[in-house]
């Protein structure tokens, strides 16, 4: 240990090369998961565990001991290969999730009454079984109810009665130990107030140079930006020169048609945060939760300015023009110039293994997890070691890739891509325009929810929470996974690189999260389902769980029938495009900690695919929270490095902005 912090002080860029830290991280990766972390309890709502009540027997040992064996055995020989890899991965998702999402509590709220047939709840609240037996009954009774009925909004209070009557069987003292505390995560309001602050510190940059920034990435100004830089050799996601996850074609010169450009940036933000991240948000948080995401999303429009700014200014060029950079190279090489090189050290080496970590999560298995949910729901298959062997496959092709080095089904998936994007974001409008007349219904709800929710969302503030949580996953802004890409553009300025990436925010959710919202809320407006009545993240349709990308689905399929065939096709491609592009954001982060040799590169892409497999075969709930846990653990260490190297982001806009004022005259 000694040695691995004298290390890090002293500066070194690999700093996982010695002995003792390989076997401290060994020992993490085999013991933390089988001992630690099962020992945690989380901090969400949706997993938090049974409380001991005061009726609880005291068992011997040896019962336990038998009784724990016989029911182990039992369970495992019963469920199936998803099943028993979603068991092994749930328990790290809950620990993760319980550090990173450190809450501080807001009140309380009802969780699903669909939770009252677990036994863990039952248990919790000292449910006996002749009433256990009787809530399922009434559970299935309002099922059956629902499924009679044709009209939705009648069926929507027919949930609302049912489930308030449920509720009423139970006693006062077990309907109080029934309730949740509602919790606000100490990041998210790093997250917000960071962004909130670059707002207005760079006096509304998000608002006052969105005209700017489109005819920037029209290419207008590239002969400033070009003339005399150095040619660089991304790392990262490129085709044809253009690198893949920024909104402009850097393998063009000069202006480009309109067409070309809006093709360029929707196909560089949509992604399946849009798509499946977006319903889960509506889902659980109701109509209001579309405002505040487009609230994040202006915001986070801001922070994207400053930390793509900063990526371009502090990363590495070597003498090939290979170009490594990211939050983890500004934080060591910036805070060194301002006098603080220890602690730009140890948060440049926080963010890498972080990084890796949200390519593993977000970036990987939250895609993985939903492109194979989509699949599976199209061939109607579920259970046994489906999402297993289609998560092999995946897995193989992504490796085909990223080992291989096979670049040709990159390259066709990118071509594909943004043709996919358009299709998408164009399915969106047709059904927005012929549910015009429904339009204004759509917005009041929006707006209505946002600031008077119905109950059970915990308040203005549950909302905001959904919202919010869910744009920061979707555009990224203040994860600094965006800075390794755009640090990797050939320009003189690094302000106009930052200026560019604004737009991502405002495009990814502001538009596109947007539109996605009201095709859901619309198709819902009937009231096909019950906002908020969540469990493992799936509301309730038809008597059936339904969440993430097959609500989605549902959404649009019901207007434009069959469009589920094509939004499976666009599910995978943008999923395998992503997980290609967050490879090499985390293996830039790898490179950076253990360093740059074709050992260490093959390490971390076996791991990569490994986690593709894990993320196919787990549930959507355990999987996004591991996701969000990841993205948003990202915010700590980058958000710091911001507040403390803006005045550096300051002064390179107002060297590009003279630069193009001067071309100008």
């Amino acid at each position: 240990m000694f040695q691995c912090i004298m290390t890090v002080l002293g500066g070194h860029r690999s700093v996982l090369h010695h002995r003792v830290t390989w076997r401290m991280l060994l020992a993490l990766v085999l013991f933390l998961p089988s001992g630690e972390l099962t020992a945690q309890p989380s901090t969400s709502a949706e997993a938090e565990g049974p409380r001991p009540t005061a009726n609880d027997s005291v068992e011997s040992d040896q019962e336990k001991e038998n009784g724990l064996a016989t029911t182990t055995s039992a369970d495992e020989q019963a469920m199936g290969v998803d099943d028993w890899i979603d068991k092994k991965f749930e328990p790290i998702a809950d620990w993760w999730e319980s550090l990173v999402l450190t809450p501080i509590p807001l009140g309380r709220e009802v969780p699903p009454v669909d939770e009252l047939l677990k036994p863990e709840w039952q248990e919790r609240i000292g449910l006996d079984p002749p009433r256990a037996a009787n809530i399922a009954i009434m559970i299935e009774d309002r099922n059956s109810a629902v499924l009679a009925e044709s009209n939705g909004h009648r069926r929507a209070e027919i949930v609302k009665r049912r489930n308030r009557e449920i509720l009423d069987t139970l006693t006062e003292e077990q309907q109080s130990l029934f309730y949740r505390q509602r919790q606000i995560p100490l990041v998210l309001i790093l997250l917000v107030c960071g962004a909130a602050f670059f707002t207005v510190a760079f006096k509304f940059v998000n608002i006052r140079l969105l005209p700017f920034a489109i005819r920037v990435v029209s290419g207008k100004y590239d002969r400033i930006e070009k003339e005399g830089a150095a040619t660089v050799q991304p790392e990262v996601h490129t085709t044809d020169g253009d690198v893949v996850d920024t909104i402009r074609d850097e393998g063009e010169s000069g202006e480009v048609s309109h067409f070309q450009a809006l093709a360029t940036a929707v196909s560089g933000t949509v992604g399946l945060g849009n798509i499946a991240g977006v319903a889960v948000a509506i889902a659980m948080g109701g109509p209001g939760a579309t405002f505040w995401m487009i609230v994040c999303g202006f915001l986070g429009m801001s922070t994207k300015f400053v930390e793509c700014t900063l990526g371009v200014k502090y990363r590495d060029l070597e003498r090939d023009g290979t170009v490594h950079g990211g939050p983890m190279y500004y934080l060591s090489k910036g805070l060194r110039e301002l006098g603080l090189a220890p602690l730009g050290r140890v948060l440049g080496i926080i963010f890498a293994v972080l990084c890796v970590g949200a390519s593993l999560g977000g970036g990987n298995a939250f895609q993985s997890n939903q492109a194979t949910k989509q699949i599976l729901s199209l061939v109607s298959i579920e259970g046994g070691a489906s999402g297993t062997i289609v998560g092999i496959l995946l897995a193989i092709v992504v490796g085909v890739v990223i080992i291989g080095g096979i670049k040709r089904i990159a390259a066709v998936t990118e071509k594909l891509v943004p043709l996919m994007a358009i299709i998408y974001v164009l399915a969106a409008l047709v059904i927005i325009i012929s549910h015009l007349q429904h339009l204004p219904a759509a917005i009041q709800q929006v707006v209505a929810g946002a600031f008077t929710p119905a109950a059970g969302f915990g308040g203005v503030v549950g909302v905001i929470i959904v919202g919010f949580q869910r744009a920061a996953f979707s555009n990224e802004a203040g994860a600094g996974s965006a800075a390794i890409a755009h640090s990797a553009v050939r320009t003189r300025y690094p302000a106009s690189e930052g200026v560019v990436a604004l737009l991502e925010p405002f495009i990814d959710t502001v538009v596109i999260c947007t539109m996605t919202a009201l095709v859901i809320i619309l198709y819902n407006l009937d009231g096909r389902f019950q906002y908020g009545d969540v469990v493992n993240g799936a509301v309730l349709i038809d008597a059936e769980r339904v969440s993430g990308v097959d609500l989605t689905s549902r959404a649009f399929d019901s207007v434009l029938p069959g469009f589920k065939y094509v939004l499976t096709l666009a599910v995978v491609l943008f999923a395998l495009s992503t997980m290609i592009s967050w490879s090499y954001y985390g293996l830039q982060s790898w490179k950076y900690l253990f360093g740059r040799s074709a050992r260490v590169d093959l390490t971390y892409k076996i791991l990569f695919c490994t986690f593709i497999v894990i993320g196919a075969a787990s549930t959507l709930n355990s999987v996004i929270r591991f996701s969000d846990a990841m993205i948003l653990a990202l915010v700590f260490p980058n958000m710091l490095g911001l507040l403390l190297l803006f005045p550096k982001v300051r002064a390179e806009l107002h060297r590009y902005l003279m630069a193009v004022r001067q071309a100008s005259q």
